[in-house]
């Protein structure tokens, strides 16, 4: 449940962001396999491996893995690191600064 006093502030804009830079990186897979890795940007590549990252730390959470809210931002944040702030559009940044890493 994404609310006051239910969650963390920046709870919604990380979800928002994550799973745009996920579902770009899956997007980018498809023309990798066409023109190759070579022919992709700055941005791109960063989505792309971000995409790979995210489903291995992220999407794969053991059983025994038991994450507060808290740690599961922080971890979102974490993995946010890999891209460019300039490429991070669906976060504010005052939650870059208090949060980024």
């Amino acid at each position: 449940c994404i609310g006051e006093k239910t969650t963390r502030e920046d709870h919604k804009s990380v979800s928002d962001q994550m799973y745009a830079a996920y579902a770009q990186g899956r997007e980018l897979r498809g023309l990798v396999a066409i023109v190759g890795e070579d022919a992709l940007n700055e941005r791109d590549k960063q989505l792309l491996d971000f995409s790979g990252v995210f489903e291995d730390k992220f999407l794969r959470q053991t059983r025994d893995e038991d994450r507060s809210i808290d740690e599961t931002l922080d971890l979102c944040w974490s993995l946010m690191a890999s891209i460019d702030t300039k490429y991070l559009v669906r976060l504010d940044q005052k939650w870059i600064e208090k949060y980024g890493q």
